[in-house]
């Protein structure tokens, strides 16, 4: 009975590689990042952008406007989601009527929020200018969390958001994410109590990653059998019909691929999606590292439809033949050098490899 599923989820994970290298040469964008600011009025351990560290910055809504009428007018916008972000996007005074604005010109937009600045009003304000799904984190239980996120009362406070949220109703998908961490990787047992006492629609669990602020907390990092034993939580609740899953990053072989998310791994950054940061940089996936490398232009200087079509060339072809040791694994043909946010620029090298963690050098399951 394994053999023929881990044979069914080979055939499925071929069909996925084959998209994969189609997308190197036909990209699709379905996901347009916005990073409207980097201004955060928290400051969590393990922040992929640096809040806090990095110089404020907002990207001004006539300079929102006039790209969003492009990206309108150059592609399909009925199959994109418009993805906003930060720092939290709600500290922009002028929220509502970038928000509002995108709406009516006929933008479908989600969010990812810390939820401290959503109350009933605000809940009513997000459904009437069309939010449709919305992501908060959740990073362990309230005292954790609060240690997580610098700030004392930040989890009360979120957690509000989230009632509010669902008090109002309207939207499409209210999600809570937790990035698992060691410090509470032993929490998930009772916080999954908490979520089921919610009527969210998902709760997404990903482990910590080596990038931005987490990487001055080597001590967060899961070992390899924290990672294994987040997977085997996931797997065992979707098993009971629970509404949970795994971030999107990482190959995580024969075991786990399709039992802890409802997808087969692809990393679509610069294939599927675009981000604009709060500094009018065109880049792939926000969470990637921002260098010369990764940054592709500036919406300042440059046309972003042309930017789409004509550069992005890092991201659409192989990450795993830039290193020596990915282009000889077995597995290349569907991890690829894995995911670009967890990639090492400098060295062409992923800072984090499911080899050895979840499956063996052959590939297979350990």
């Amino acid at each position: 009975m394994m053999a023929d599923r881990d044979a069914l989820k080979a055939e499925y994970l071929e069909a996925r590689a084959d998209y994969r290298e189609q997308l190197f040469r036909e990209p699709r964008l379905q996901n347009l990042f916005l990073e409207l600011t980097t201004r955060c009025n928290l400051r969590c351990e393990h922040c992929g952008s640096s809040c806090g560290d990095v110089p404020p910055a907002d990207l001004p809504a006539p300079v929102i406007h006039d790209l969003l009428v492009k990206v309108r007018r150059d592609f399909d916008i009925s199959g994109l989601l418009l993805c906003i972000t930060g720092g939290e996007p709600m500290l922009r005074k002028d929220f509502f009527d970038i928000m509002a604005d995108a709406a009516a010109l006929g933008y479908r937009w989600g969010m990812t929020s810390n939820a401290t600045l959503i109350d009933a009003a605000a809940a009513r304000r997000l459904r009437e200018t069309g939010l449709r799904t919305i992501s908060v984190s959740i990073d362990g239980l309230e005292a954790t969390h609060d240690a997580m996120r610098g700030a004392p009362g930040a989890w009360q406070r979120a957690m509000a958001g989230i009632q509010a949220l669902l008090d109002c109703g309207g939207f499409r998908h209210v999600m809570i994410t937790t990035v698992v961490t060691r410090r509470n990787i032993g929490e998930l047992p009772v916080l999954y109590e908490v979520m089921k006492g919610l009527d969210i629609d998902a709760w997404r669990l990903t482990a910590i990653e080596p990038i931005g602020r987490a990487r001055l907390h080597p001590e967060l990092l899961l070992t390899p059998e924290d990672h294994r034993r987040v997977l085997r939580f996931i797997r065992e609740e979707r098993q009971k019909g629970q509404p949970v899953t795994y971030g999107c990053c990482h190959y995580l072989g024969p075991e786990f691929e399709r039992d802890v998310r409802d997808w087969f791994y692809l990393c679509a950054a610069g294939r599927l999606v675009a981000s604009v940061t709060a500094e009018g940089d065109i880049c792939a996936c926000l969470d990637i590292e921002r260098n010369a490398k990764t940054i592709q232009g500036s919406i300042y200087r440059d046309d972003f439809t042309q930017v789409w079509r004509e550069r992005f060339g890092i991201f659409r072809q192989s990450l795993a033949e830039r290193n020596p040791t990915c282009c000889a694994c077995p597995v290349k043909r569907f991890c690829d050098g894995d995911a670009h946010h967890s990639w090492d620029y400098d060295r062409d090298e992923p800072r984090l490899c499911m080899r050895g963690i979840l499956f063996d050098e052959n590939g297979e399951r350990l």
